[in-house]
């Protein structure tokens, strides 16, 4: 029986040459792009195979790929050929044994496989033999190998960990809304830190204000209904494409966007997390204020059904979700007697664990929805007060405005340079400089087409809010609002009615029969009035105040 392991890789004089495959590789782009080992690898191999009389009959190239595992397309493409392909070549020639694999198990289980198909492996720079000894001496450098790379893969995640934690980047793909910039430069590497691309920045700050106040014609949206929106209006991702709910998702989550970007929080090989305490916190510019950032995760977190039942969110019951317990923080549940006829608020512990559990109360389910609206229509939507609240907003009016029209010079700007750009090269292609048909030219004209292109419409729409900034303020313009929100907080289905109070009022804690305290986020009620008032500005301006509570004069008994 002949195989791999027995039958000498040299050829007799009158025998046809030995045939190799030489298979080069590389471990990182930087190598590939700068030449460095590849090159040296093919003519040590070629003085190899000329040394010992064989013919390369094959090459397989494998730039910038890792060997601790078998995820190379050239590796793959030459296995395939190996073990499916008529046995085109006798040997795979390799310069040492680690550019074949960094991990001991799976070297020996391709070797297994290679010496089936009877193709021997064979390594320039640690040419063993045949026999037992020598499979040993090649298994225990294999083990070597592999501790040297876990070390090295150890001491890079540590460097690049450090250099996260002195705010520079380490080289991904920046999240969208943000590009690299050069920081400064030390010896022969330059260091980059994130700034905000004020083209794609827009779209993220848009994304979150439908995350909160929808698009002026509806409450706060949900992904899907973001991703619509988006795809709608031709609004395009930063490679040009259309916008998937997973997308959506990772702007509204990612703590990049409220100026902490996160490094270290996956580990690809387990894929899974890691643990929070080996993640390292980057401060990068935020996009958006992190109080927006925490209110759109609560908004999430209350619309996800493993936090919510669905008939938190979208049940007929008016408070479901936001009715709590004073006595112990336990929810408000509904209960009924005498078959359905009557429906009351109950707490959850008391009604679970009986007195022993919780002294709560329970409290007839149209007695507290009435209070409760009553009191957010005569006391919240009272037209002083919303005079006050929405002069707050609008006094900001022209510091906003100053931002939006200094974001939109910048975006005419670009595009200015781009348009520029464009022109300097349609000029050289003219004078027989440039020549069109070159593909690095073809893509950079598509490249600052896309950027003229892009800049040009988020320049539009920041002028188009700007034109939606309300007008000065007039009692009769507050009176009007206030008038319409009552009569759509008394809307018949109730569906308007639970929307505007989950937006208005976070938390109602019921204290007894003849009491309740409504809490609420100051910035989530201001956001909600000026979204939905056509006079005032459409992104609104949030406060600095985290919650506001109803004094005395208004945080009126139920039933007084």
């Amino acid at each position: 029986m002949t195989d791999a392991a027995s039958r000498s890789p040299e050829a007799a004089p009158d025998s046809p040459a030995i045939r190799a495959a030489l298979y080069l590789r590389v471990s990182t782009n930087r190598q590939a792009e700068h030449d460095l080992s590849i090159p040296d690898q093919r003519r040590q191999a070629e003085r190899y195979c000329t040394a010992k009389g064989w013919q390369i009959v094959a090459e397989y190239f494998e730039p910038g790929q890792s060997a601790t595992d078998d995820r190379r397309p050239e590796f793959q493409r030459m296995m395939d050929a190996a073990l499916h392909g008529g046995t085109p070549f006798d040997v795979v020639l390799v310069h040492s044994f680690s550019r074949f694999f960094r991990d001991q198990f799976q070297l020996e289980f391709y070797v297994r496989k290679l010496a089936k198909a009877d193709v021997r492996l064979v390594s320039i720079t640690q040419d063993l033999g045949d026999d037992p000894m020598s499979n040993m001496i090649r298994q225990i450098m294999a083990l070597f190998d592999e501790y040297q790379s876990k070390e090295n893969a150890k001491h890079v995640l540590r460097a690049m960990k450090e250099n996260a934690r002195q705010g520079f980047w380490n080289g991904a793909l920046p999240p969208i809304g943000y590009r690299t910039v050069e920081a400064e430069k030390r010896g022969a590497k330059i260091k980059k830190k994130l700034e905000i691309d004020p083209i794609h920045a827009e779209t993220v700050r848009l994304i979150y204000r439908l995350a909160l106040r929808g698009d002026g014609d509806s409450g706060p949206m949900g992904l899907k209904s973001i991703t619509k929106h988006l795809n709608e209006r031709d609004i395009r991702t930063r490679d040009g494409g259309r916008w998937g709910i997973a997308a959506v998702h990772q702007i509204l989550t990612r703590t990049t966007y409220a100026g902490e970007h996160r490094f270290n929080t996956y580990d690809s090989k387990a894929k899974r997390p890691k643990p929070e305490s080996e993640h390292v916190v980057m401060e990068v510019p935020a996009i958006v204020p992190k109080e927006e950032w925490q209110a759109v995760q609560a908004h999430l977190k209350s619309r996800n059904p493993k936090w919510t039942p669905p008939r938190t969110v979208s049940g007929p019951t008016l408070l479901t979700g936001i009715a709590f317990c004073a006595s112990c923080g336990g929810a408000m549940t509904l209960r009924t007697g005498k078959s359905g006829r009557y429906r009351y608020y109950t707490c959850s512990t008391r009604a679970r664990q009986g007195n022993t559990g919780c002294g709560g109360t329970t409290v007839p389910m149209g007695k507290l929805d009435k209070a409760v609206t009553s009191h957010i229509e005569n006391r919240l939507l009272d037209p002083r007060r919303l005079t006050a609240l929405l002069s707050e907003v609008l006094n900001r009016r022209e510091e906003y405005i100053a931002r939006r029209q200094s974001h939109i010079t910048e975006l005419r700007k670009r595009a200015s340079e781009a348009d520029a750009k464009l022109n300097r090269l349609y000029e050289a292609i003219e004078n027989g400089i440039a020549d069109l048909g070159d593909p690095a030219l073809k893509g950079r004209v598509a490249e600052l087409s896309a950027i003229r292109d892009q800049a040009k419409a988020d320049a539009e729409r920041a002028a188009g809010a700007i034109e939606r900034a309300g007008p000065e303020l007039t009692e009769e313009k507050v009176e009007a609002f206030a008038s319409a929100a009552r009569k759509r907080l008394r809307k018949s289905d109730g569906s308007y009615r639970r929307d505007h109070l989950r937006a208005v009022a976070q938390r109602i804690e019921v204290i007894d029969k003849t009491e309740a305290r409504i809490m609420g986020s100051r910035t989530a009620l201001l956001k909600t009035l000026t979204a939905a008032s056509a006079q005032t500005t459409a992104g609104g301006v949030p406060t600095l105040e985290p919650k506001w509570r109803a004094r005395q004069d208004s945080n009126l008994r139920p039933d007084a």
